[in-house]
């Protein structure tokens, strides 16, 4: 076993399908962050999923039983603020598709949602999407307006009978019927990353991203430099990974099992 995890300083935990599944904390997820903090490895909590605010993953956390606070968490939405504040500083008006929370996050940063005379468009994971609002949505890009989307989860994982159309199978729709494609932020981006090794003074191969999507934890993780780290809890299968050009620099079932190998490698 190559001792892949011995210069890891700092790890980027996806949450649902890594940490949890829906609403059930995995039983290996506990112990998994008491190994990271034995060992003196710090973590960041990153979600794709833009239906919840930071306050929301605070509050979902300490009920499953991990202590976060919110400058431990990182989402999508944060990284499309970012995108906006740097690339459109004169955006202040939003066309936004999102769940209040969302919404409400946005208007904490300074912006205002609008469906009359909006700057821009910003398409989030929606969980209260009507019809109405997605047409007016595609109007607006219709119209040319700067087009971004959070991120592109095509689904969101769930412990439920059901299936969660998430951002980028919205963005699809939208796609077909305007003939554009937004600018997406959040994972794969590899800014992330390089966001959080700056924040933490590290070097990006002192980082690891562990988490269950292929196509956006492990492809950000490549991007940026990253150890990237596949859990086999959510989304992605085996055979996928090891399908994929490059694969995964490590695979596991779950954190549990990468925890077993972050104390065998660090003795901690």
């Amino acid at each position: 076993m190559n001792s892949v995890m011995r210069n890891i300083r700092h790890v980027v935990l996806d949450m649902d399908g890594t940490l949890y599944k829906g609403s059930q904390l995995f039983e290996c997820t506990l112990p998994f962050l008491e190994a990271l903090r034995a060992a003196g490895v710090g973590y960041t909590f990153l979600t794709n999923n833009t239906s919840r605010s930071k306050s929301d993953y605070v509050r979902k956390l300490c009920a499953l039983g991990i202590g976060a606070v919110e400058q431990d968490i990182y989402t999508a939405a944060d990284a499309t603020i970012d995108y906006l504040r740097m690339h459109l500083p004169h955006v202040q008006r939003l066309a936004l598709l999102g769940t209040p929370s969302l919404c409400e996050q946005f208007a904490g940063e300074g912006f205002t949602v609008d469906f009359t005379g909006p700057q821009a468009v910003v398409v989030g994971f929606d969980m209260t999407l009507d019809y109405g609002r997605l047409c007016r949505i595609a109007w607006w890009i219709s119209q040319g307006l700067p087009y971004l989307a959070t991120h592109p989860d095509l689904i969101c994982p769930t412990d439920e009978a059901t299936v969660l159309v998430d951002c980028g199978a919205i963005c699809a729709a939208l796609n077909a019927a305007t003939g554009r494609t937004p600018v997406v932020l959040g994972k794969p981006n590899p800014e992330i990353l390089e966001g959080v090794a700056r924040k933490h003074g590290l070097n990006i191969d002192a980082i690891a991203m562990v988490g269950d999507r292929l196509y956006t934890d492990v492809a950000m993780a490549q991007r940026a430099g990253a150890l990237s780290v596949l859990v086999l809890s959510g989304e992605a299968t085996r055979e996928e990974a090891e399908a994929c050009a490059p694969p995964p620099d490590v695979i596991v079932e779950n954190v549990g099992e990468l925890g077993a190998r972050l104390r065998a490698e660090t003795g901690a």
